[in-house]
């Protein structure tokens, strides 16, 4: 029963909420279908393009508005590739009648075996009382938690969809799930929602319960669970709210300049006494080309250089890979490239190694983290995770509060300049006396 909710949600949902399938004669061909992970069923839709029968293949897995698109592909007879560089995961597969079987892995993700199919979806009837459902879950709810990386709680945020459907995302300190789509199964009493993308599956299950609270279940990661409530609920019973993104790391010493030391992909080593960085804004990324977050990050930190660096910003992206990848960086490389990074890309070591190598990072335990630097060489203010366009009105709020702060440090060079030239002229003889 289940599945078959399940399954008529996502045909509904591919309908209201993507861009208007296309039959299978026409490009690009749309492919619809499930990808299994731990016996459990992930929507998957996967648009492909190709100009000849065989040969090179565009093709992106489609979430809502969101497209990953794969670096390459190709179609040898009836057998399909798509890399995904940016990530080191491959798409590999064979048609056979209008059906696709596959494997999606590599990477640090574990492989999902992926069937689609070119038949167009038809939607469904909303299920009775989805649509009121929806609305009486919408907003923002607070999980409570015990993470290891000290919250106690992350904001689950619902938007109501048309016809029933309901985007949602997670957020906690690190990030957040991105957008997962899905619709109310009325037998189970529950909400499924899930997305399928470049990074892999992630599947949630929200059921409310009697006592107007949330059940929410991650069943493809060891079936955790936890409680949702609405943030004045969990006020009423002393729950602590999420945890503020500035305030999970910090420095030891915030008197002394941060100091940091690594090479770049070419091998030379950069480091914050380099000429480059004397008396400029500068931020610190300390990431992976590993780990989702900082994916959701990479556009916004290109943007942020485009606007600010003629005025003194300069960037420094600190990632951290597995030994494989520091020995033969070519996922890093695709990351660079994907996001057409302008700034300084260095190898910081593995994962393990972040408190080693950057010994000043107090509770530096998140991925990505961001330091904000002034023109004197100390932390201004550190950022834990990212929140994506996904998160709505987190997003929207970090962009004003990122530019208020980098407008502020960039201008205290400006201030000092017009303090000394207003001296000068002070202090210079008046040569009309």
């Amino acid at each position: 029963m289940r599945d078959r909710a399940l399954r008529a949600a996502i045909c509904f949902a591919v309908l209201s909420l993507l861009p208007q399938a296309r039959l299978l004669a026409q490009s690009p061909e749309q492919w619809f279908g499930f990808a299994t992970v731990r016996d459990h069923q992930i929507p998957v839709h996967l648009s492909l393009s190709s100009s000849t029968k065989e040969g090179p293949v565009q093709g992106s897995f489609i979430n809502g508005q969101q497209l990953s698109a794969a670096s390459s592909g190709a179609l040898a007879g009836h057998h399909l590739t798509l890399e995904f560089d940016y990530y080191a995961r491959k798409l590999e597969g064979d048609f056979n009648e209008g059906t696709f079987k596959g494997i999606y892995g590599g990477g640090r993700g574990e492989p999902s075996a992926i069937e689609l199919h070119s038949d167009h979806p038809h939607a469904p009837v909303p299920a009775p009382g989805a649509v009121a459902q929806a609305k009486s879950i919408r907003g923002d709810w607070e999980i409570a938690v015990k993470s290891p990386k000290g919250e106690s709680a992350w904001t689950l945020r619902v938007f109501p969809l048309a016809h029933g459907q309901i985007k949602a995302v997670i957020l906690r300190i690190d990030g957040d799930t991105n957008a997962l789509y899905g619709s109310y199964d009325p037998a189970a009493g529950e909400f499924q929602v899930s997305h399928f993308n470049a990074a892999g599956p992630a599947l949630s299950i929200l059921k409310p319960q009697p006592d107007g609270t949330l059940l929410v279940t991650n069943p493809i990661r060891e079936n955790q669970q936890w409680t949702a409530r609405r943030p004045a609920e969990a006020r009423k019973e002393n729950l602590a709210p999420p945890t503020r993104t500035t305030e999970q790391t910090s420095t030891t010493d915030s008197t002394k300049p941060f100091s940091f030391s690594a090479p770049d992909l070419n091998g030379k080593i950069v480091s914050n006494t380099d000429p480059q960085f004397k008396g400029k804004v500068v931020i610190v990324a300390v990431g992976g080309s590993w780990c989702p977050n900082c994916h959701d990050e990479a556009p916004f930190l290109v943007d942020l250089y485009n606007r600010y660096h003629a005025r003194g910003l300069e960037i420094v992206n600190i990632s951290f890979e597995e030994d494989a990848q520091l020995k033969d960086p070519q996922r890093l490389h695709a990351f660079i490239a994907k996001y057409h990074i302008p700034y300084a890309v260095l190898l910081g070591g593995t994962p393990d190694q972040v408190h080693d190598k950057l010994p000043q990072g107090k509770n530096l335990n998140c991925w990505p983290t961001t330091f904000f630097i002034g023109r004197d060489g100390l932390v201004r203010e550190a950022h834990a995770g990212f929140a994506s366009t996904e998160t709505g009105v987190s997003y929207a709020q970090l962009k004003v509060d990122t530019y208020k702060l980098l407008d502020q440090l960039l201008a205290q060079k400006e201030i000092a300049s017009r303090t000394r030239g207003a001296a000068s002229a002070e202090a210079k003889p008046d040569s009309g006396n």
